[in-house]
């Protein structure tokens, strides 16, 4: 009896160690991947694709900024506000001389897992005139991530649909399981997205009323990216889980997005993680979303969307 029961104290120790180790590597524990990511003979002519350094910065006139707006003669970005099923919701219409100056970046510069920081420092160290937050691909081992024409990891997921932003700057929805990353840099893909789901296909709302990502049911803080006929761009977040804003469903947004105009839109990550910063000021209001964090207080992320040179 006594043998019995040091073995199921045995078991139930290391059952409490291999526990701890899963929730830590998941959560905590930094990998750096690699900084180089996955060459490919054709992706080795398009290095650079969508990167910093443009020679086209020299020739941009003096900015006019102000509180909501930017203006030079490359890139303009107005943000306006809007009360949304009772939420506070900001999306700011971009337009572009040149879609180089849409852009990712990855924290700390480094493609791995937990390699995090908060939206507004990525795009303080990317010197980004607007920024969001992306799709968080570090907490996920599998699916595609293209980044300013990048190839960092190419193992598809079933049923994932991804946004892919090409270097004409045109936004394409894809399926993993239906193309390959290397087939989507042979496209001329610059940039995928890959959390969702697609809000906004054709100019029509592609999701349901009681369509939900994973555990996020009900109205929550969004993000979301589009594009409308015209080519302007839509960079969109929305306030939730305050006494000031109740959040909304995927349906609100996407119903949001397509009365914006959207042609195609797509949800990145939300929660806690939704963050618009303009001009180095973080102008909505997060919410953090881990414990002891209140609201007004960020999340770190693995990656941004961006508009910047």
């Amino acid at each position: 009896m006594i043998r019995k029961h040091k073995i199921l104290l045995a078991y139930l120790l290391v059952l409490a160690v291999f526990t701890t180790y899963v929730a830590l590597d998941t959560f905590v524990i930094t990998r750096v991947y690699s900084g180089e990511g996955i060459q490919t003979s054709d992706q080795n002519e398009r290095t650079g694709a969508g990167s910093s350094g443009s020679g086209s910065e020299g020739e941009a006139l003096v900015p006019v900024i102000t509180s909501n707006s930017y203006t030079d003669s490359n890139i303009s970005v107005e943000i306006s506000g809007y009360s949304v099923e009772d939420t506070e919701v900001y999306a700011a219409e971009v337009s572009l001389a040149s879609p180089e100056y849409l852009k990712t970046a990855l924290a700390q510069g480094l493609y791995g897992k937990n390699v995090t920081e908060e939206t507004s420092q990525i795009a303080e160290d990317n010197d980004a005139i607007l920024a969001v937050n992306g799709d968080y691909y570090g907490t996920r081992e599998k699916g595609y991530v293209i980044r300013n024409g990048q190839l960092y990891r190419d193992t598809a997921v079933s049923g994932q649909e991804d946004l892919v932003i090409y270097e004409d700057g045109s936004f394409g929805i894809i399926s993993e399981d239906e193309v390959t990353a290397d087939e989507l840099l042979a496209d001329g893909a610059v940039n995928t997205l890959s959390f969702g789901p697609v809000l906004v296909e054709n100019g029509k709302v592609a999701v349901g009323t009681d369509e939900e990502v994973a555990k996020a049911m009900g109205s929550n803080p969004r993000t979301a990216i589009g594009i409308k006929a015209d080519g302007t761009y839509l960079f969109v977040v929305a306030d939730g889980r305050t006494d000031e804003s109740e959040g909304l469903s995927l349906y609100e947004l996407a119903d949001f997005m397509k009365e914006l105009g959207a042609v195609t839109a797509y949800n990145l990550d939300g929660g806690g993680s939704s963050t618009m910063v303009f001009n180095g000021v973080v102008i909505n209001n997060p919410t953090g979303g881990r414990a002891g964090h209140g609201e007004g207080t960020e999340r770190s992320v693995s990656d941004i969307v961006y508009i910047g040179y």
